[in-house]
Formats: structure tokens, sequence, C-alpha cells
């Protein structure tokens, strides 16, 4: 039987390098736009997340507009399984990240220098970058391991 994961259990499960699938409510008859990312993530703290301004009519980039709510879920894919869900609401959007903004969330999944090379790779291809900023509303999780009942 799953458990529910304390407060401290989630926050340290969301500050693991973890990929998240993001799923935003679509403003049409489609069904929502999910997928997955790289996120940051301090404990206590809010959860960032950039992409690609890669269209000008990108519908992720309409979708994730400020004041958007959306869903983020983490989990751990190996058995026992474990995750934590986060609806939330974007707080802001910034049309100009700074290194150090994009170096937090890719050097939580790479080492230092490997991040550098990454986001100067980054430059090269994709001049348009846009962060976003999501406050968690509510929070849910489990653990389905053996401690767990």
């Amino acid at each position: 039987m799953p458990r529910p994961l304390t407060e401290q259990e989630r926050e340290a499960f969301l500050a693991e390098p973890r990929v998240a699938v993001l799923s935003l409510p679509s403003d049409n008859e489609r069904p929502p736009l999910t997928f997955p990312t790289w996120y940051g993530y301090r404990r206590g703290g809010e959860i960032t997340y950039y992409t690609h301004r890669t269209e000008p009519k990108s519908r992720k980039l309409r979708l994730l507009r400020e004041g958007s709510s959306l869903s983020l879920c983490v989990q751990r894919e190996e058995i026992p399984y474990k995750y934590v869900t986060v609806e939330g609401t974007v707080v802001a959007v910034n049309e100009d990240p700074t290194d150090e903004e994009k170096f937090a969330i890719v050097r939580r999944y790479m080492p230092e220098r490997d991040a550098w090379a990454y986001l100067n790779s980054e430059k090269e291809s994709a001049t348009n970058l846009v962060l976003f900023t999501i406050r968690p509303d509510r929070w849910s999780g489990l653990d389905f391991g053996e401690d767990a009942g």
C-alpha cells in the first residue's frame, strides 16, 4: 500500500535531478499539451523551467503565459515507485534569462563543465530562450516502497 510523502520527503525528492512531465491545459478543443522537461527547484521554493522560442505562434509559449495554471509530475521510474505532482501557477515570464539562471537548471542534470558546454551550444543554435517561474499551489506525492505499508 503506498503512503503519502511527508513535506520533507517531497521537497528532497523534487530537489533530485529527475525529468519532470509538464502538462498545460489547452485553450481550444485540443487535448492538454504534455511534455518532459528539465526543471530547477530549491527546497521550499518555486520551480523554474526554460524553453526555446522557436516560432512566434508557439502553442507551448501561448499556453505558458503568466497566470496560467499547470500540472507537473516528477517520478522515480524504478521499483519501488515514488512520485510527486504539483499543481501550480506561472508567476513570472523572463524573456531574457541570464546564463546563471539557465545554468541553475542544467547543472542539476550534468557536471559543471558539461553544463556550460551545453549552454554554449544552445546559444549558437537558439538565441531566444524564455524562463518561466512556477509557484506551487498544491502538492501530492506517494511512496510505493516496502516501508510504505
